[in-house]
């Protein structure tokens, strides 16, 4: 059975290039949406056999939209695709993560995730994936360890699928909740690249006994 794809990548930045080539390379159809159409071409471009272009704020053509702008974009993004995107699964990639690096750009007991949760349409499912990555890490590594938070089961069985056909390994944190913690995870992978580990070429892993 042909279990490939179409993923829907709503972005044209550093994130959605690397989700995008390994996605292309995994035997997926990629489709880039983005309101500049001149950089989701270049993109397109770049990838190659597999790759088109989708038109901003009509329907995706993928199950599967990933949500691959900054996270002050997010919202506006989501409003100018409104119904177009019901009944999709949602994969929320950003990380509300203040310039300074002194704390998150969501409101207390919330995150970007859940945020993106309340103004999609009812149909829609938001998995929060890929934000403990940093893109050039995710392009050119192995197995590493994807965790996904969502409150739909079956939309966490169809992300989890579609990560480990990436060569990634899901690893399921439980409700959509718990985004909190993973994107209070991609601000400690940040203050860890430029302090501890005095680099940007790290992943984390969870080692299983």
């Amino acid at each position: 059975m042909n279990t490939n794809k179409t993923i829907s990548i709503i972005g044209a930045g550093g994130m959605a290039s690397a989700i995008a080539d390994r996605t292309i390379k995994a035997g997926h159809a990629v489709e880039v949406i983005s309101r500049n159409p001149v950089k989701a071409q270049a993109l397109v471009d770049k990838l190659g056999t597999g790759a088109t272009t989708g038109t901003y704020g009509a329907a995706p053509a993928g199950d599967i939209v990933i949500l691959a702008v900054p996270y002050s974009a997010a919202a506006v993004a989501v409003a100018n695709f409104g119904n177009a995107l019901d009944g999709k699964v949602i994969v929320d990639v950003t990380n509300p993560v203040a310039l300074d690096l002194s704390g998150l750009l969501t409101p207390s007991g919330s995150s970007g995730a859940q945020e993106t949760a309340k103004v999609v349409p009812a149909g829609a499912h938001v998995v929060k994936a890929f934000n403990t990555f940093f893109g050039h890490v995710l392009a050119r590594a192995g197995r590493l360890d994807a965790f996904i938070a969502a409150d739909d089961a079956q939309a966490k069985v169809l992300v989890s699928t579609y990560l480990d056909s990436l060569g990634l390994r899901p690893l399921d944190v439980g409700g959509l909740h718990m985004a909190q913690t993973l994107e209070s995870l991609g601000l400690l992978m940040i203050g860890l690249a430029k302090n501890g580990a005095g680099t940007f070429d790290i992943a984390l892993r969870v080692d299983i006994g």
